[in-house]
């Protein structure tokens, strides 16, 4: 009952705050439409250092923002041919006001950053535009960045290969495009830095944080770590390597999947002991115990899968992040336990590193004057957004009603049944013409589902971590009639299919999960690449008890349920209480 009435409330609350934002904002800057758009070129480039001589005399940036605003749209009518639809123009304001804007996905966030983005670079203390990722930083700052310069004002972009002048040559800019981690990193090096000439960041004055539930929920408490080499041998990785291989599961080992642990027995202390002609495995060996070193090399080989948790590329161990399916360059497992990854992997064992510098995406973040954010996915975190950064979250209504259709869940006893039958369904939606986008896990799986189709002759596309310098081609064609494309959780965040011609007649993409994660946002962000501005679209979960999730926290309850209706090899299940589930 309280549930319902706290809904009802937070409906009525959410109403009563659209219709404020319309009749304050919209309305206002509807007005001065017409008015601005007389203006010549070079009268609305003007206008920038007459909202500065403006700021400058007293007035506020809230007094300058109607008019700031209608000329930000008449800008980029001019420049890029989008005009900034009433609801973008209400997330727009919202960022200014330092909150999260929850916007469906294709409902245009990129445009909306731009009216926010250009107010509070007026007060020439710098703007920074976070997203997850390089190819969405300069995707951003190609595309938008000319309605900035447009204005007069100067754009710059920190890449993962950014040199120390590149760098400080964008951070000087009024709006500087960039990634979480590399406005992380930056902080932490300028702390190091000596000399003042080699500090490269300016005040940390406002940021628009792209992907918020991301970076700041997902990610938050993820360490990001300047380290320096320990000078130590690392034969030892090697020797405790070769030990971990002749070890028994449940006679000298447990593994407890759900929380990544691993504990050696007393039979498998003895053993290790014994393997490795020591008396103490509790002896501290400056890396840490000895049975801390053999956990770890027992959790990289059963916890941690190629393909999966990390990727060998170059000879080196490259984790694979599991919110965006992207190679995390750079980064190292802690703890020895990438020495561990890369000894089983039989690649050359890289030191244990000693920390220099530490900071959190939660604690950096929260160091900025004003923070905002956009995404699809935020109301349900709302409380965590409140109490750790003080950002409420609004719902945004779309622009057209939506017209996605979310089907339910179908679950097969294994994995094998599931993905005969993904791809069935492929097939089936192949010779409609209709194009289909397959969400898998891994890259791993990924690779098995290509396979597959290639067996039946059906052309596709993968996007994985292995490929991402195609991302941008592959995800331009993924609306188009007939098209089949696999990917990792690359193409749930950030990425914006366009229907080809004829395809909304069809029934618009068909998106396909083939597993859920244990963040619900995710299979949504996943669902939301379907459904665009209004667009026809559908989606479904295809599951089996064999998946990490069910498998940890649900397969028994729902194999009893089959068992107890005789459900047959190949058939699924499919209800509401399962999706519940």
């Amino acid at each position: 009952m309280f549930g319902v009435l706290k809904e009802f409330w937070s409906k009525k609350t959410q109403d009563r705050l659209i219709r404020k934002l319309y009749e304050e904002y919209v309305v206002p800057i509807n007005a001065l439409e017409s008015d601005i758009a007389r203006l010549s070129d070079a009268e609305l480039r003007a206008k920038t250092d007459q909202f500065r001589e403006r700021l400058q005399a007293g007035e506020t940036l809230d007094d300058l923002l109607r008019e700031a605003f209608a000329v930000v749209r008449e800008a980029a009518k001019r420049v890029v041919g989008m005009r900034h639809f009433d609801v973008q123009v209400m997330g727009a304001v919202v960022l200014h006001q330092g909150k999260i804007a929850e916007m469906q996905t294709g409902e245009g966030k990129t445009l909306v950053a731009t009216m926010p983005a250009y107010l509070n670079a007026l007060t020439g203390r710098g703007v920074h535009i976070v997203t997850v990722n390089d190819y969405l930083a300069r995707r951003d700052r190609f595309w938008m960045g000319p309605i900035y310069e447009f204005l007069g004002l100067s754009v710059g972009l920190i890449q993962h290969d950014s040199s120390k002048e590149e760098r400080k040559r964008a951070y000087n800019c009024d709006i500087t495009y960039g990634t979480n981690t590399e406005f992380g990193f930056d902080y932490l090096r300028d702390n190091m830095a000596v000399r003042r000439e080699d500090i490269v960041q300016r005040e940390l004055h406002y940021a628009i944080v792209d992907e918020v539930d991301s970076i700041l929920i997902d990610e938050a408490r993820t360490p990001l770590i300047i380290s320096g080499p320990a000078e130590e041998s690392v034969e030892i990785y090697y020797k405790i390597d070769r030990v971990v291989r002749r070890l028994r599961q449940g006679e000298h080992f447990e593994v407890e999947e759900k929380t990544k642990a691993v504990w050696l027995t007393e039979e498998g202390v003895r053993e290790v002991e014994k393997l490795l002609h020591v008396d103490n495995l509790y002896e501290d060996t400056g890396k840490g115990t000895l049975e801390h070193l053999v956990r770890q090399a027992l959790r990289a080989h059963h916890l941690y899968r190629k393909d999966v948790d990390y990727v060998v590329k170059n000879g080196e161990v490259i984790i694979v992040d599991e919110f965006t399916g992207r190679l995390m360059h750079g980064r190292r497992y802690s703890d020895g336990l990438h020495q561990a990854i890369e000894a089983k992997e039989k690649l050359q064992v890289k030191e244990e590193n000693q920390t220099l510098a530490s900071i959190s995406y939660q604690n950096y973040f929260r160091m900025y004057e004003k923070i905002c954010g956009m995404t699809g996915t935020a109301k349900t975190e709302e409380e965590e957004f409140i109490f750790t950064y003080g950002m409420p979250v609004v719902v945004i209504p779309t622009n057209k009603p939506l017209r996605r259709t979310n089907l339910q869940d179908v679950i097969y006893r294994t994995e094998g049944e599931k993905f005969e039958a993904v791809v069935e369904e492929i097939e089936k939606l192949h010779r409609q013409g209709r194009p289909v986008l397959v969400g898998t896990v891994s890259i791993e799986k990924s690779e098995r589902l290509s396979r597959m189709l290639r067996k039946k002759g059906i052309s596709h596309q993968v996007l994985n971590a292995k490929n991402h310098e195609k991302e941008a081609e592959i995800i331009a064609q993924a609306g188009q009639r007939g098209a089949v494309t696999i990917s990792t959780n690359m193409a749930g965040r950030g990425t914006d299919i366009v229907l080809g011609e004829g395809v909304a007649e069809l029934g618009g993409l068909h998106v396909i999960g083939t597993e859920r994660h244990e963040s619900r946002r995710i299979d949504n962000q996943l669902r939301g690449r379907a459904g665009r501005q209004g667009d026809p679209g559908s989606s479904q979960f295809f599951l089996s008890l064999e998946d990490n999730l069910l498998r940890l926290f649900g397969s028994e309850r729902i194999a009893n349920i089959m068992d107890r209706f005789g459900v047959e090899r190949g058939v699924p299940i499919e209800h509401s209480l399962v999706t519940r589930t």
